[in-house]
């Protein structure tokens, strides 16, 4: 049966996170690229940008910024914001209420009138709104992997997590230079990386602890690879090894991204794809939650695609059944 594809815009089209969703968009069975705008590549076409791209798919790239022209964002059933935080909230007021927006940027977690689009644990939250905020990159692996686990007491929850380059994006500014992180690896942003508290209301989410967060510590950290994001968790339990397993399996057994493993996950298993892989381990009283996935795929431009699948009530994999690149 044809489908009547959706109209969709991409704001923030220049960036990583951008490009990865013009790929996915793309390759969507129900999705129309319509409309593509950015601040950097303003005036360009996509092919320019994107070499891959063919002519019947090339679009020229508008300018965007709080006076850009907002005529096409009228007939769109679809916007992505992909723009660093700070900047959404402007971009949403140019789109008309009728059109569904997926906020990949940190404008809009946790806000009223917004859902948080964690895909994999609130499906049903998701199917039918409106207006939905992405998960940062590193709450996605690191939350991924401890929702099963939320019936523990969570009184401290410890995450160590190492991303490549490619999570601070295009711009990321002086000390992203090739010569300055190869070889090298670095924590940043000590106690007070924004994702710290954003994990900590989602786990009270999760565990329905309303207007209480979940202590959690968080270290980031920068490792020479392009993509990637692999966060190791630490947690006061009892629970055997095999005990956590039963739980994770449980919980993800109508997941069709999320695979639960006994070999320790690395970040390359999920390469270009939508794939989540956790793993657990326990000496009976400290457990390990392992979480890793693709930063751009999983961790931003995949999850949203994700996450429009479930608002249009689509097949919730629909646009996403890549498997991963090897090696």
């Amino acid at each position: 049966m044809n489908v009547e594809k959706k109209n969709v815009g991409i704001i923030g089209a220049s960036g990583y996170g951008g490009n990865e969703l013009v790929r996915l968009v793309l390759g969507h069975p129900n999705f129309k690229l319509a409309y593509v705008a950015a601040d950097s590549n303003a005036g360009k076409k996509l092919s320019d940008m994107l070499p891959w791209i063919e002519e019947k798919d090339d679009l020229e790239i508008e300018k965007w910024s709080p006076d850009a022209r907002t005529e096409p964002l009228q007939n769109l059933d679809l916007v992505f914001i992909s723009l660093p935080t700070g900047m959404s909230k402007r971009a949403e007021q140019e789109i008309p209420d009728r059109t569904k927006i997926v906020d990949l940027g940190g404008d809009h977690r946790f806000v009223e009138g917004w859902t948080y689009g964690l895909a994999d644990i609130w499906p049903d939250h998701i199917r039918g709104s409106k207006r939905v905020a992405n998960p940062g990159c590193y709450p996605a692996a690191a939350l991924t992997a401890l929702a099963p686990l939320v019936c523990f007491p969570l009184t401290n929850v410890i995450i160590d997590a190492q991303s490549g380059i490619s999570g601070a994006g295009r711009g990321g500014g002086g000390g992203m230079a090739y010569a300055e992180v190869n070889e090298d690896l670095s924590a940043y942003k000590l106690f007070v990386h924004d994702h710290t508290a954003e994990i900590g209301r989602a786990l009270s989410a999760i565990r329905m602890l309303a207007d209480f967060e979940i202590p959690v510590t968080f270290t980031p950290h920068l490792v020479p690879m392009t993509r990637g994001i692999l966060a190791t968790c630490y947690l006061t339990g009892t629970h055997s090894t095999e005990g956590c397993f039963e739980l994770a399996r449980e919980y993800y057994k109508n997941s069709p991204f999320v695979r639960v493993t006994e070999k320790s996950p690395h970040s390359k298993w999920t390469t270009g794809s939508n794939l989540a892989f956790v793993s657990y381990a326990s000496n009976g009283k400290t457990i390990i939650a392992i979480g890793a996935i693709d930063n751009l795929v999983k961790g931003a431009a995949g999850q949203a695609v994700q996450n429009a699948n479930l608002m249009f009530d689509f097949e919730v994999t629909a646009g996403l059944e890549a498997m991963p690149l090897w090696p």
